[in-house]
């Protein structure tokens, strides 16, 4: 989800690394290799993970582990890699794999049993591996249409709130999205539109010629002006003029897809600090997004696994996390920071989907996707 270095950088769940934690604890250049037997545990992730330095050293003295942390490209590249070598895995547990995503790690053997302590204050909606244990919820985040705010007061035009309003002519040629075939959050995107419309045929072989469903509302999107880029830093940071990067790039698209955190990472992270969002949230567009971690099949160190995944639903850590990968915690309890709640409170009522179906129909909408919009 978002890195720390928000103008520069993405969400993890698909994007680019932050230089702030290529690794954590103890390395020794020598791979998975390093927990053999010892007191070293290996987090396998995508490049955007972020951790307190005081926050993971406390674990490690509490533990008695090391942790290393192993960096392996977005979310989907390390899935698919974490898959490749589920015999003599990289590390010892995975964190990162998301909804999207979640079946296909899963239907591949990817990850072994462990009931995490502290599950049971993990909200049960987010247990989507409840019966076997195999992943444990780790963080939520919304995808989710951001605004301009100044556009929208410069034009005396009400921003968008739904999926509905930006097939509106008032919209037309201010939203720009991501690719679905190559960014997290233009996956999101789709999967969204997919749960609100529908799939629009009566089988996945039909899906590509219908003209209903998320489809046709796709053909309302691409007459209404909607621009594809490949990922969120390019759409963000380049495209929409409400970021701090499109203002300076004076960017022309007031409608970006995003994340319900991005504008309190504007507010945090903005050169002089504005006093609100400059960015607001179409709450009707919104997808949820939930990740997970897992203890690799064949994990050297199954034992030091287990009690990272345990610190990683544990308070401490779900309390660090907002600020630094721009996500909400899962536990019950566990405090949001001020700005997330004042300038960027998740979504109430976001589109979900069962991973189950997005693993049925993922790769068919996709690719009908890039034939309807791309071509």
């Amino acid at each position: 989800m978002q890195n720390k270095t928000f103008v520069a950088v993405a969400l993890g769940l698909g994007l680019v690394a932050s230089p702030a934690l290529s690794a954590c604890g103890s390395t020794d250049g020598k791979g998975a290799a390093s927990s053999t037997g010892s007191k070293t545990v290996t987090l396998v992730s995508h490049d955007s993970w972020v951790v307190s330095k005081s926050v993971l050293a406390d674990f490690e003295k509490r533990s008695g582990y090391k942790v290393r942390v192993l960096k392996d490209g977005d979310a989907g590249q390390a899935v698919n890699k974490a898959i490749l070598t589920k015999d003599n895995p990289q590390g010892d547990v995975f964190f990162g794999v998301d909804n999207t995503l979640l079946s296909r790690a899963l239907d591949n053997g990817l990850f072994q049993s462990y009931e995490a302590k502290g599950l049971a204050q993990v909200g049960g909606p987010y247990q989507l591996d409840a019966k076997k244990h195999r992943v444990t919820p780790i963080d939520f985040g919304d995808i989710c249409v951001n605004y301009d705010k100044a556009y929208f007061t410069a034009h005396k035009l009400a921003p968008p709130a739904s999926f509905e309003d930006l097939v509106k002519p008032a919209y037309k040629n201010l939203l720009v999205t991501e690719n679905a075939s190559t960014s997290s959050p233009g996956l999101g995107f789709l999967l969204g539109t997919a749960a609100k419309y529908g799939g629009g045929g009566t089988s996945r072989s039909s899906e590509a010629e219908s003209g209903g469903g998320w489809q046709g509302y796709w053909k309302q999107l691409k007459a209404n002006g909607v621009k594809v880029v490949d990922g969120w830093e390019q759409a963000y940071n380049e495209e929409f003029s409400g970021s701090a990067g499109g203002k300076k790039a004076k960017a022309d698209r007031p409608l970006v897809v995003s994340y319900a955190s991005s504008p309190p990472a504007e507010v945090i992270y903005g050169d002089p600090k504005p006093a609100t969002a400059p960015t607001g949230v179409a709450t009707g567009t919104c997808f949820r997004q939930i990740e997970f971690a897992g203890l690799l099949s064949n994990a050297r160190n199954s034992e030091g696994g287990k009690a990272l995944i345990d610190f990683l639903i544990g308070k401490e850590f779900q309390e660090d996390m907002p600020l630094n990968m721009f996500v909400y915690p899962v536990v019950k309890g566990a405090a949001v920071p001020a700005e997330f709640t004042r300038f960027g409170p998740a979504a109430k009522d976001p589109e979900t989907m069962d991973p189950a179906k997005i693993a049925d129909r993922r790769d068919q909408w996709v690719k009908s996707w890039t034939s309807l919009v791309l071509k």
